[in-house]
């Protein structure tokens, strides 16, 4: 039995040596740079992220503003790769004359002073609304954006256009595989190169489709993203990267972050193999939503020398303490 048991002793910690040795990120090359960062909606208004849900008004939440810029705007995404952001994350609606609308909202009645739903309207009808027009730091006894946004939400090919050569991370804000298809149309006429600076993230049916017609561009759904972190988890320890992690976007929130099999650089490492950019969020506590590394709380509790990518939603704060910043 003590013979047996030695071996089996040894066996136990052979294996244990093996694991710690294929996923220690003591061992792992360390990626020298600068964390790449992502500004969540560009330069946008804060707003009360207390209990939350999917048809809350935000902007009837604003915090007092800080800024004058408004999420969703071209000058609001050229203020953020200025301030050093190297991605810019948007929202996209179909629109019902063939393009494709960069808003947030499934509804104009919160943030305009149009009425209907965003993917009704045409981009004619669209361009005529004032997107500063319902945000409110009082409860609604001044506007201090109204009057200021008319005209300027913009179109997915003015954001092209105007940003030819900049990292995007769009937002499909629906369920429908029909806008999968739609926009995967406009991203298969772009060229190789352009399509690998664009990322897109949002429903499990659309974002299906374009993983099938546009297979290059970097995906990720809400389905994907659990199956990619939980079974990373299971068995991430043999090296082996689940096909749910692959060309995508992993969204990996800060206190799920301990939990990934070489974390952090080896994790990296994978992921950076199989073609997919990893942004760290904020902790993540059930329910739909999940925050931004938005402070220096947050941001201290990365790993030093982090090289892989942040979320955030205080661009100018972050690009500071991370040296990203331009100014």
């Amino acid at each position: 039995m003590g013979r047996k048991l030695r071996v089996t002793t040894a066996i136990v910690i052979a294996v244990a040596a093996a694991i710690y040795v294929n996923n220690t990120s003591l061992l792992a090359p360390h990626r020298d740079g600068k964390p790449v960062l992502l500004a969540h909606r560009g330069m946008a208004q804060r707003f009360d992220e207390r209990e939350l849900k999917n048809d809350t008004c935000t902007a009837a939440r604003m915090l007092p503003p800080a800024h004058d810029y408004l999420e969703n705007t071209l000058r609001s995404m050229r203020a953020s790769f200025e301030a050093g952001a190297d991605v810019v994350e948007l929202d996209v609606h179909p629109t019902s004359d063939g393009e494709f609308a960069v808003f947030h909202d499934w509804t104009l009645d919160c943030r305009t002073d149009g009425l209907g739903v965003t993917r009704a309207q045409s981009v004619a009808k669209l361009k005529t609304l004032d997107i500063g027009y319902g945000y409110t730091a009082d409860g609604g006894k001044t506007f201090p954006f109204r009057g200021k946004g008319v005209g300027m939400m913009p179109t997915l090919s003015e954001v092209f256009a105007a940003f030819p050569d900049k990292q995007l991370l769009i937002n499909v804000k629906s369920r429908d595989p029909d806008e999968g298809e739609k926009l995967a149309g406009v991203l298969t006429t772009l060229s190789a190169g352009r399509r690998s600076t664009i990322m897109v993230y949002g429903g499990d049916e659309p974002i299906d489709v374009i993983r099938r017609l546009a297979p290059d561009v970097r995906t990720i759904s809400r389905k994907s993203i659990k199956s990619c972190l939980a079974r990373y988890i299971g068995f991430g320890w043999t090296g082996l990267v689940p096909e749910a992690c692959r060309n995508a976007i992993v969204l990996v929130p800060i206190n799920v972050a301990p939990w990934l099999w070489g974390w952090p650089d080896r994790f990296l490492a994978r992921m950076n193999a199989v073609n997919s950019a990893v942004f760290a969020l904020g902790p993540y506590s059930g329910g739909e939503f999940s925050t931004g590394i938005d402070t220096p709380e947050l941001l201290a509790r990365l790993p030093q020398s982090y090289s892989g990518g942040i979320w955030t939603n205080e661009i100018e704060a972050i690009a500071r303490l991370t040296g990203n910043s331009r100014d």
